[in-house]
C-alpha cells in the first residue's frame, strides 16, 4: 500500500472516530476533549466525512447536535467497525505480554457470593499477576466515575455508551414453599396473585407487558404480611420459611427447588429471560487485564448455566 493510500485509510478511520465520539459525547467540544484534539479539527473530520459520503450525518444547532436518519445508520455500523479494530489491536498487543495489575470488578451481591469465588480463583490461576478487587453491590455503579474496570449487571440490555458482553442467560421464576401453597392455595392464573403474600425485591425491573408483573406490583408488598428487601437471598430464605411468593433468579433459587424446599408457581407465565452482562467502558486500546477477563468469563458458566440444568426447562 503506497503512502498516500495508507494516509487516506487512516484519515477515514480518524474521521469515523471523530463522528462516533461526537455522537457518544453529545457535542463537538466534549468529543474534542475526549479525543485530545481541537474542536476545529473534530469539526473538520466530520465535515470531510459528510462530504465524502455526500450526505448529512448530523443536525447542528448552537446548543446541540443530533443524528439524521442516515447518521443513525452510519453510527451503528461505524461503532461496530471501530470496536472490531480496537478489539483486534488489543488482542494483538497482548500476545507478547502477560496481564498484570489490579482488576477492579463490581458485581451483584447474591450472584457474586454464590457463583464468583470459583471463577476468580480459576482466573487468577491462569493469570497469577493480576490482583482482583471485587466489590459487591446491587447498585448500578458508574464505571468511569468510580474507577471500575468491569461491572457485572443483570437485566435487559439497554442502549449505552458502555460496551456489554452477555455472559449467561438469567431465568427469573415465581416460587413458594410447599407449606405456604398448602395453606394459602396454588395460584392458577396471574389474577390469583392479588390474594397472596408477595416478597418484593426492591431493585426488580418490572415489565408492563407481562401479566405476572402487573399483579406482583409494589402496592401488593404494602398489604398486611408483605415483605420488601434489597437482597434476593433473604427473600428466597423467607419463601422457604413460608412467608410468601418470591420472584427470584434461578441462580439463587435453583438449589431450594431441587431439594423440594420451593416449588415453581405459574411456570407458563415465567417472565422473559434476562441476561448477565460484563460491562466495560469503550477505550481505544483496552488494557490486557480487562480483555483477558472478558474472554475468560465468556461461556464460563455454560449454556444453559450449571444452576439451571437440574430444574425444568422454560
Amino acid at each position: 500500500m503506497n503512502v498516500s493510500r495508507k494516509s487516506s485509510v487512516m484519515d477515514r478511520i480518524d474521521a469515523m472516530r471523530a463522528f462516533v465520539s461526537v455522537v457518544t459525547e453529545g457535542s463537538f467540544s466534549n468529543a474534542a476533549t475526549a479525543m485530545q484534539l481541537s474542536p476545529q479539527l473534530v469539526s473538520k473530520y466530520v465535515s470531510k466525512l459528510e462530504e465524502r459520503l455526500e450526505i448529512r450525518l448530523l443536525n447542528r444547532t448552537t446548543r446541540k447536535v443530533s443524528l439524521t436518519e442516515a447518521g443513525t445508520h452510519y453510527f451503528q455500523h461505524a461503532q461496530q467497525i471501530l470496536l472490531s479494530i480496537d478489539d483486534m489491536e488489543s488482542k494483538l498487543g497482548g500476545f507478547q505480554q502477560k496481564p498484570k495489575g489490579t482488576l477492579r470488578i463490581s458485581a451483584p451481591v447474591s450472584f457474586a457470593l454464590k457463583h464468583m469465588a470459583q471463577l476468580i480463583t480459576d482466573f487468577q490461576a491462569l493469570y497469577p499477576s493480576v490482583n482482583v478487587d471485587l466489590q459487591l453491590t446491587d447498585r448500578k455503579v458508574d464505571i468511569v466515575e468510580e474507577g471500575f474496570d468491569v461491572a457485572l449487571r443483570i437485566g435487559q440490555l439497554k442502549s449505552s455508551s458502555l460496551i456489554a458482553k452477555q455472559v449467561a442467560p438469567i431465568r427469573v421464576i415465581l416460587c413458594a414453599s410447599p407449606d405456604y401453597l398448602k395453606k394459602y392455595g396454588v395460584p392458577r392464573n396471574p389474577e390469583d396473585l392479588k390474594n397472596h403474600r408477595y416478597l418484593h425485591y426492591s431493585y426488580m425491573e418490572r415489565s408492563n407487558k407481562e401479566d405476572i408483573y402487573q399483579w406482583l406490583s409494589i402496592e401488593s408488598s404494602q398489604r398486611d404480611g408483605g415483605l420488601s428487601s434489597n437482597n434476593g437471598d433473604l427473600l428466597v430464605n423467607a419463601a422457604i420459611a413460608g412467608a410468601g411468593l418470591a420472584l427470584q433468579p434461578t441462580f439463587i433459587a435453583s438449589e431450594a427447588i431441587v431439594e423440594g424446599k420451593l416449588v415453581i408457581v405459574l411456570p407458563e407465565y415465567e417472565p422473559e429471560t434476562l441476561g448477565l452482562y460484563a460491562v466495560y467502558a469503550h477505550r481505544k486500546l483496552l488494557p490486557h487485564k480487562i480483555r483477558c477477563f472478558i474472554d475468560f468469563i465468556e461461556g464460563y458458566y455454560g449454556s444453559p448455566p450449571y444452576w439451571d440444568k437440574p430444574i425444568p426447562a422454560k
